[in-house]
């Protein structure tokens, strides 16, 4: 899956690893529900950090449409809120 973090670039997470994500989506999830903006923040550090971590860089030069976007590391919970879906950022 082809994931872009909002003001870096994309990457390459292979489908078997998305599994590994979705705690972390939970964590952002409760934090955004609770309006929690600290624990918002630990959280959407920990998975993109986790995604940077798994995932494979995509060249600049290479145009490939992300199947999924998450926020930047300086996002707020309102910038957030807007932005999930049903289940979190990450289906599944």
């Amino acid at each position: 899956m082809i994931v872009r973090i909002m003001g870096e670039g994309q990457l390459d997470v292979a489908d078997d690893r998305l599994a590994a994500l979705s705690p972390l989506d939970d964590e952002v999830e409760a934090a955004v529900e609770a309006d929690d903006e600290p624990a918002f923040r630990l959280a959407l550090v920990v998975l993109l950090d986790r995604v940077r971590e798994i995932g494979t860089p995509v060249p600049d030069d290479v145009l490939v449409p992300s199947e999924l976007v998450l926020p930047a590391a300086d996002a707020n919970v309102e910038d957030v809120r807007d932005l999930f879906r049903e289940g979190g950022l990450i289906p599944g």
